[in-house]
This record gives C-alpha cells, structure tokens and sequence, in this order.
C-alpha cells in the first residue's frame, strides 16, 4: 500500500508540471476512476459560525487504498484572502475514466463542471454572497445565518434556470451533466489562486480515516454530511444526510492513475456497449492470484518454492509499475503536445499490446515455477 500511495504522489508531481501554467489553477489530481461518483446527498446547511467564513460544498473523494469513494463533508471555512470566492471541485470523464479537479481560492468563481451543489453552487457562478467594502455579505435566501451576530447579509431570490434538479455529482460520461465552461469562467483560471488552505486538507483527511463515510458503508447516504467547521467531525453542529442512494460497481471497475487528461466525452458504440473492458494499462489488469504452493513431502523443497514465488511476485510488480510510469509519461508528452485523437489512438493500441506482452510473460515465469514445483515422476521398470 505504501508503494501505492507513493506511486501516485509521484505521478501527481508529474501531471502538474505537465499542465500549461495558465492552467494550474485547478490541479488535476492524479487518480482516474474507471465508475462515477455516488449521486450528490441531501442535506441542510449548518448555521455559519462567524463573520468571514463561505460555504465549501461537500463532494466525493476516492481512496485508492480503500478503492472506494468517501464523502468530504460541506464546512464553513474561513476565507484567505478578502476578496476571495471558493470554486468547488468536481469529477470529470476525460474518455477513459473518472478524474477529479481540485478546488481553489480566487478572486473570481471558475468552472466547477456545472455541478449543482446547492447553497449559492447552482452549477455557474456563485449566488451566496458578495463582497463590498473589504466584507463579506451573505445572501441570506441561500445561506443560514444568524442576523443577530452577523449584520452584513442581504436578501436576494435565487432562480434556478435548470430546466430539471439534479444530484448528479459528475461532469460527462454517461448520466454525467453536460456543461462547458463559459469564456468567463475559463479567464477566471488564468486569475491568482490560492490551494485549499490548511483547514480543508485536514478536514478531508479526517473524512477519509471515517469509515461511516465510506460510500459502500453508508450507500450514499453519510451520516455526517455538514459539519460547522472544518474536521469537526464529532461536534454537536454536524448534520446527517436526509436523502442519498449508491450501487456500489465491482472492484474490477476501478483503474490506476492517470494525471493530465483532457475532459471530453467516450465515444463507443452501442455493439461494444456490453463487452467486457480490455487491459490497456498494467494497473487494468485484475490482481495477479498468487497460486497456493502444494507439499511437496520435503519441507526444505517447499520453503524453497516460497522463497522463489515471493521473489518473482515482488518482481512482477516492479515491472508492472515500470511499465505504467512509462506509458504515464508517454501520456504525459501527448498532453504537452497536444496531439490529435488519431494518434492518441495509435498510442493506446501500443500501450495495450505492451500490456498484453507482459501479462502472457508473467503467466508464463507463473507456470514455469509451478512446474518446477511438481514432484518427479517415478522411472517405469523394465
């Protein structure tokens, strides 16, 4: 798990060098899933602890080691910077799987994928407050305020232009919203931005080390789906999910991280709809199975056939991360190109046939060693 975990941090560190500068205001992060989200949970808003907090909506994260999405509660954070807004996360499909992009502080709202996250967040934009004067004011029609504590608020209605209310928490794929950034939007992420702060990194930390926030353990419904501050958790102020469902996909559907791909919808036919996923990438795969060595009768025989089955399993590993850090950066030179979907094309039919190759050599070093294993057969007499 350590490895793992390292693994994507380095192909983190990899996909944001690779991004355009330009661009780097809303970080990919170097996960890709192959299913979506869990649809976004109803829930009331906590009441705002104090002057100078915004409203952070909640959404779901993935846990590569729990291979399971978990919810981030929605929190009151304390702003920054005067002047700035909160432009939510949110998950893309980019053709090939699911990929999340990281929140930011800026001075404008950028593009959160159309996503409806309610509490001023109704898909572009943001209609929860305004600042004048150096102050925050909060729009009270959308945001639970005490006015005997906070005096800068103002009342203005909301009107929801979506011709339907959704929860749906992803941009693209199928059943996912379709939306595209406006010109404005996309001049907001060449604006100064500022990564989540301090407060919200724990906060999510904490969500992740709470298995009541494991999609499959609370089917879609947390029990902790608004919190009135960051990591509080556990305070008298948090506020359960009233509505939410999920239907948790197999694990085979999971796959590896892939940093720095362009959001664009998959193209495939209706006749290949129902086929099963082909590997192209090693971490495609399914889990290697890892055969339960038989007696031979001879306890020095059988401690050698561990030790030699432990050495080529930590082996294949090795070459199956080599192998996916290599066609990571082929991927990574395509972006920086900007190449056409001819040859992106080309390139997963390589990445795919390299795939296959060492699939069949590791079943073969498996067969092998098995076969080295099997008792001598007895010498027939004459």
């Amino acid at each position: 798990m350590r490895i793992a975990r390292f693994i994507c941090s380095l192909l983190l560190a990899v996909g944001i060098l690779a991004i355009p500068a330009p661009s780097r205001a809303q970080v990919v992060v170097g996960i890709s899933v192959r299913f979506g989200p869990p649809e976004l949970p109803v829930y009331e808003q906590p009441l705002c602890p104090g002057e100078g907090y915004i409203w952070t909506p909640g959404y779901w994260a993935w846990d590569v080691d729990g291979y399971d999405y978990y919810w981030v509660p929605g929190t009151w954070v304390l702003v920054p910077e005067v002047g700035f807004f909160w432009t939510p996360g949110y998950w893309a499909w980019d053709g090939a799987g699911f990929i999340f992009y990281e929140g930011y502080w800026g001075p404008v709202v950028g593009f959160y994928g159309g996503i409806n996250y309610g509490y001023g967040y109704f898909g572009h934009g943001y209609e929860g407050g305004r600042w004048d004067n150096g102050r925050f004011y909060y729009n009270r029609s959308v945001n639970n305020v005490n006015i005997i504590e906070i005096h800068n608020v103002y009342n203005t209605t909301v009107i929801n232009n979506t011709t339907t209310v959704t929860r749906v928490s992803y941009n693209g794929g199928n059943g996912g919203i379709n939306e595209r950034p406006t010109p404005q939007e996309e001049a907001a992420a060449r604006e100064k931005h500022i990564s989540p702060v301090s407060a919200q990194v724990q906060h999510v930390q904490a969500a992740r080390a709470d298995q009541t926030l494991r999609a499959s353990a609370n089917l879609g419904k947390p029990p902790v789906a608004a919190t009135p501050r960051p990591g509080a958790l556990n305070d008298r102020g948090i506020v359960p999910a009233k509505q939410g469902r999920y239907n948790p996909p197999p694990r085979s559907e999971t796959s590896a991280p892939r940093p720095g791909a362009a959001v664009n919808p998959p193209t495939r036919s209706e006749h290949n709809a129902d086929r099963p996923p082909t590997a192209v990438h090693p971490n495609d795969l399914p889990p290697a199975t890892r055969p339960t060595p038989s007696s031979a009768g001879n306890p020095n025989v059988d401690k050698k056939y561990q030790q030699e089955q432990e050495k080529l399993n930590a082996k294949q590993e090795q070459e199956r991360q080599k192998l996916h850090q290599k066609q990571d950066q082929d991927h990574q030179r395509m972006t920086q190109q900007k190449a056409d979907e001819a040859r992106k094309q080309q390139l997963e039919q390589k990445h795919q046939q390299q795939t296959q190759q060492l699939e069949q050599k590791h079943a073969q070093q498996q067969q092998k060693l098995q076969e080295r294993q099997q008792p001598p057969k007895p010498k027939e007499k004459p």
